[in-house]
Order: C-alpha cells, then structure tokens, then sequence
C-alpha cells in the first residue's frame, strides 16, 4: 500500500509528520509530489500512529480493500497464538481469518465469511466471559487478602504499642 505527498497535503497531514518524512526521503520535490510512498516508509520514519492515519484516508478502491483486508487478516493472526494458548481447541479464529483471506482474494462468498466471523465472534465472547470471571475471582481474592492484611495490621500495631 502506497500514499503520495500530494496525498497526505491534499488529507491534512500534520506538519511535524509530514516535514520528517519529507526529509528523511530527500525532500518533496527530491522525491516527487507523487512518486509513491511505501506505508513500510511511513511506519519506519514517523511511527504506527501516522501510518495507521495514512490507512484510514486511503481511497477505498478495490485493490485497497482487498489489501486492507488481507493486512486485518496479519494483524489478527499476529496475536492468534495468545488465544490459542488459552483455548488450544478452538479453531473458529483460524478458521475466519483463514475465511478472510479467501474473501479478500475472491476465493470465499460473503455468507462464508460472515459465517466464519459469527464463528470467531462467539469464541471471542467466550474467551472474554472466562477472563472476566478469572478477573472478577481475582478481584475478590484480593479484596480478601487486602482484608486480611489489615486486620493482620490492625493486631500488629496494637501488639506494638504493648
């Protein structure tokens, strides 16, 4: 995926972002105004928030939301393994990003896909049910203890005092 600096001014770039990417790459017109900028070029040199800005603006053509869908489908998967370690037997997630992936490239229907993700939204319910619960019992255990260690302090301080 790919932006312009005749893009970002035409989108409003913030100063501060746009001037050091301008000089990092020579300039504007060392570059050119509309010699295309690799999104890799922009996360590198101004960082994940200027670069997730340029993907909110590009234009929605075909061959971006296709890109944009199969870039989703790296996201997800990069953080896959921290549900498959809590839920090794649930294939679902796998399943919709593999879904995805066939939709974006026109290798799955949208019933398919929308089948995948009702899927993966389920799980992902059921996951986060489980951690709130854990979260919940985990509250109240400390709850208990903090109890505890007051009392605890309480009995201390009035031994000291002795």
């Amino acid at each position: 995926m790919y932006t312009t600096f005749k893009e970002l001014h035409e989108n409003a770039a913030c100063t501060p972002s746009y001037r050091k990417l301008a000089k990092s790459l020579g300039g504007v017109r060392g570059y050119g105004r509309e010699t295309p900028i690799p999104l890799s070029k922009i996360l590198d040199i101004c960082g994940i928030e200027d670069c997730f800005w340029v993907l909110r603006r590009l234009p929605l053509t075909d061959e971006n939301k296709r890109d944009l869908r199969l870039l989703a489908c790296d996201f997800a998967e990069s953080t896959l393994s921290i549900f498959e370690s809590e839920h090794p037997d649930d294939k679902r997630p796998r399943k919709a990003i593999r879904v995805s992936r066939q939709y974006a490239i026109g290798g799955a229907t949208k019933c398919e896909l929308a089948a995948a993700w009702d899927a993966a939204r389920d799980a992902a319910w059921a996951a986060a049910g489980a951690a709130a619960w854990a979260a919940a019992w985990d509250a109240a255990r400390d709850a208990e203890t903090a109890k505890q260690c007051a009392a605890t302090r309480e009995v201390l301080t009035k031994w000291e005092q002795l």
